[in-house]
């Protein structure tokens, strides 16, 4: 029979596992939703120019952070879980589990606002006739490959990529400490993703290859081993492909999949 020490190892081990597996139910939750949305072909009113209303803007922002979700949850759960390790010691499930909800509530949130710049950017290149369009594309991937090879990019990426030492250098205590905690570390993942997500917009914001290959960089600059060369090796990818849009605008049509301008 276990002592009382293994007895709390083991009931801490189960907390960390229980947390991780909501976390990935979530995100399997939020892959079907986008992988149903392009069965659908709902990415394809991406490639059009529209309006911008209130309607569409909300209808947008609800499916960026559902494919936010989808992509950025996986690479976020050994924080997330190491946070709510960090509870196991309260006495009750509730007084365990309301600060990891809060914790995680706040990426989703902020990932879910980031949608709203983003479609207002979108909508703003869809206006674009012909070569200005290509030329915008083409700066967006240059953009956001000289970020991928910025210091900056590199500062967020060590706060995702240690989740130890992040808490430890920002720990705070109850419910509050929580969402400032969340809210700290989600602002650091943003940073780090940011110039990724706006490949999404130049390649047609919600395509599902585009989707994919990004949610695979942003796994594996945040949790392979030597994920920082990972991030410059797509730093550079992004600068080349700018620069070849920069220079045959008509490829920005096989760049969004063959939609035309």
């Amino acid at each position: 029979m276990m002592g009382s020490g293994e007895e709390l190892v083991a009931v801490r081990d189960r907390v960390t596992v229980l947390t991780s597996v909501v976390l990935l139910l979530l995100a399997a939750a939020a892959w079907g939703a986008v992988v149903r949305s392009s069965l659908r072909d709902d990415d394809m009113m991406m490639t059009m120019p529209m309006p911008a209303t209130v309607a569409d803007g909300f209808a947008f922002v609800v499916s960026w952070g559902v494919m936010m979700t989808a992509m950025m949850l996986p690479s976020a759960v050994p924080m997330i879980s190491l946070y709510g390790a960090t509870q196991r010691g309260s006495d009750g499930a509730r007084a365990k589990g309301v600060p990891v909800a809060g914790f995680t509530a706040v990426y989703l949130v902020l990932w879910a606002a980031s949608g709203i710049p983003v479609y207002l950017a979108h909508t703003v290149l869809m206006t674009l006739p012909g070569s200005p369009f290509a030329y915008a594309v083409a700066v967006i991937l240059l953009a956001a490959g000289v970020f991928q090879l910025s210091p900056l990019k590199q500062v967020c990426l060590r706060a995702c990529r240690s989740p130890l030492a992040f808490l430890l250098g920002h720990w705070r205590a109850g419910r509050r400490g929580s969402l400032a905690l969340g809210w700290s570390h989600a602002l650091y993942c943003l940073g780090c993703c940011w110039a990724l997500m706006l490949v999404l917009v130049a390649a047609g914001a919600m395509g599902l290859r585009w989707v994919l290959l990004i949610t695979a960089v942003v796994a594996a600059e945040k949790l392979l081993p030597g994920g920082e060369w990972i991030a410059r090796a797509a730093g550079v990818a992004l600068l080349l492909l700018g620069l070849t849009v920069a220079l045959r605008p008509e490829f920005v049509t096989v760049l969004r999949g063959g939609h035309a301008l």
